[in-house]
């Protein structure tokens, strides 16, 4: 006996397809195994529901890194930066070997040390400022101010600034920190040097920022 099967496809404007069989449909039955097949209108249907896609979120985390200090000098130390999310980068300094006193303490362009710290370059100023205070709304990024050195020529500080990211376009991972010979003027010496370097004399040692696991 000849088998007879209406299907029909129906498309909606919601993407759904649906297949089904004719209301007037007569069962369908195989040859093979001897059963019906049945096909009804609610038979053979398939929703393909639109997906809108969700922003792609990015979840900044803490990173960290570490400066290790050397020079020709006796000079020597270490720099541990630690950043959380996009918030400032908190700095501690530990620098032994050090007359006792203020030195110039700044980060630097370059994490080039094949000339002593002399190839580090100018201080790290992505904004073309002069030279400043940490403090000042002028001043080159890089510009930390002083670290003091106690009796026993150590020098310990904490320092949080905004403008030394571990991240992004002005990062400053891959420059270098120096510490100076002489206190740091904060622009303010009226010396020919004030405006540029705050006039902080030689570099005693120095070391480039590296990333660190947390």
């Amino acid at each position: 006996m000849a088998a007879h099967a209406v299907l029909f496809a129906a498309a909606s404007s919601s993407s759904s397809v649906a297949m089904a069989a004719a209301p007037s449909a007569r069962p369908f039955h195989s040859a093979l195994l001897g059963h019906r097949l049945v096909l009804s209108s609610s038979s053979l249907r398939f929703s393909a529901a639109a997906v809108t896609p969700k922003p792609l979120t990015i979840i900044a985390a803490t990173k960290k890194a570490v400066a290790v200090l050397k020079g020709n000098s006796q000079v020597e130390g270490v720099v541990t930066l630690l950043q959380e999310d996009d918030g400032p980068t908190t700095v501690q300094v530990r620098v032994t070997g050090l007359t006792p006193g203020p030195h110039g303490f700044h980060l630097h362009e370059y994490g080039d040390t094949t000339n002593g710290c002399i190839s580090t370059g100018a201080h790290f100023n992505p904004n073309n400022m002069t030279h400043g205070a940490p403090e000042d709304e002028v001043r080159h990024a890089g510009d930390l101010g002083n670290i003091v050195a106690n009796a026993e020529g150590v020098a310990e500080a904490t320092i949080v600034d905004n403008q030394i990211p571990l991240s992004g376009s002005n990062s400053v991972v891959g420059r270098a920190f120096v510490v100076h010979e002489l206190v740091d003027d904060l622009g303010k010496g009226g010396h020919e040097l004030s405006l540029t370097t705050g006039n902080a004399g030689g570099r005693l040692a120095c070391g480039v920022v590296g990333l660190t696991p947390i």
